[in-house]
């Protein structure tokens, strides 16, 4: 079978239910035992083949029962509605972990222990992301509505600033961490408030980090 080349520079914003910080990151196990998350991605540049993908936005809600590598996971996919036909078959496939090392990408892995997968929704995603400013926003009308920000000092009001560097993750190399509060209305319902946010650019293709790009 002909595997298609692909490669992708973006940012990205999570939310999840865990304490900032996030166990997952750690290969700990999740703040309350089960993983939830909202994330949008913001694709700079790209190309899926001869199929470019500048500009295209797309986000995943996902929920797990447990820590995310015990698997039976619900996953779906929404991609902006102004991306064309070959741009929505090649984000799809990227974040199925198509055309893909195995466990070369977050999206390998959230693909392959969530089994339950939704059928994609194409919608007008309103998304932006200041990955050094920590702050950013996700919406997608009657269906996701989040936003980031740095964590606050609990004293003093003033913007608390903590990265996780990652020199051998599947996603990025350095995240920024931040507080986010997120509601999902869509197939993978949720309502997060206050917890874990990850603002992070990502450099991928279909073997993995892309080193150069991510140093």
């Amino acid at each position: 079978m002909t595997r298609t080349e692909w490669s992708i520079h973006g940012r990205e914003l999570v939310n999840c239910n865990c304490a900032y910080g996030c166990p997952c990151q750690f290969n700990a196990l999740p703040t309350h035992g089960d993983c939830r998350a909202i994330v949008g991605y913001q694709i700079d540049t790209g190309h899926y083949g001869a199929t470019k993908l500048d500009g295209v936005r797309t986000a995943l809600v996902a929920s797990w029962p447990g820590p995310i590598h015990e698997g039976d996971g619900t996953m779906q996919f929404i991609i902006d509605e102004t991306a064309s036909d070959a741009q929505r078959a090649a984000m799809e496939a990227i974040m199925r972990g198509d055309d893909t090392d195995d466990m070369a990408t977050m999206w390998w892995v959230f693909s392959a222990m969530a089994p339950h997968k939704l059928d994609t929704i194409y919608a007008p995603i309103d998304f932006a992301v200041d990955v050094d400013a920590r702050r950013g926003h996700l919406r997608i009308p009657n269906l996701i509505e989040m936003t980031g920000e740095p964590i606050k000092n609990p004293v003093t009001g003033a913007e608390h600033r903590a990265r996780i560097d990652l020199p051998h993750g599947f996603e990025y190399r350095l995240a920024e961490v931040g507080s986010a509060s997120g509601k999902s209305t869509a197939g993978v319902a949720m309502e997060l408030t206050d917890s874990y946010a990850q603002f992070a650019e990502i450099h991928l293709c279909d073997k993995g980090v892309i080193e150069a790009a991510a140093a």
